[in-house]
């Protein structure tokens, strides 16, 4: 069972967002490798857009939709998904609500789904840090309350 969030879009088009979380492939329909074009036709146009160059000659493009509590990280001089910020308590991973999970249960869910590979560390800005470097996700929480998980692909 997944949650899901319904957006009002321009011209009042309906659009049903699946918030599930994949692990290395994304949120609902929204997938890594993603165009920005793609993501902006799907979720409308966002709250944020900020651009950043990196070394390298390359740069990212960040789409930030506040309502949806994502942060879409775009690289690339034709930006394509690759990095999603979620701080979202509709999410689901492995149909399970997981923002209304603890640390361990989170844990204990990832292992159950073979996931077992996993790294902890508390972060200077004071959050804790459970990453699952096979799955390329962190979670992150604040006094024990999970905050956000970043995926990537």
């Amino acid at each position: 069972m997944y949650r899901q969030i319904y957006l009002d879009l321009e011209y009042n088009n309906l659009y049903i967002m699946n918030m599930e979380i994949m692990l290395r492939r994304g949120i609902g329909d929204i997938t890594f490798g993603m165009p920005v074009e793609d993501i902006v036709s799907r979720l409308g146009n966002p709250d944020e857009v900020e651009n950043i160059d990196n070394a390298a000659d390359e740069s990212t493009t960040v789409l930030r939709y506040n309502d949806l509590g994502l942060t879409l990280f775009c690289e690339g001089y034709n930006p394509q998904l690759a990095c999603i910020d979620v701080a979202n308590d509709e999410c689901t991973l492995f149909g399970q609500p997981v923002f209304d999970m603890q640390e361990r249960p989170i844990v204990e869910l990832m292992v159950r789904n073979n996931y077992t590979e996993e790294d902890a560390d508390e972060e200077d800005w004071g959050e804790r840090r459970i990453s699952f470097p096979e799955a390329n996700v962190d979670f992150y929480f604040d006094q024990g309350e999970l905050v956000s998980i970043i995926l990537g692909q």
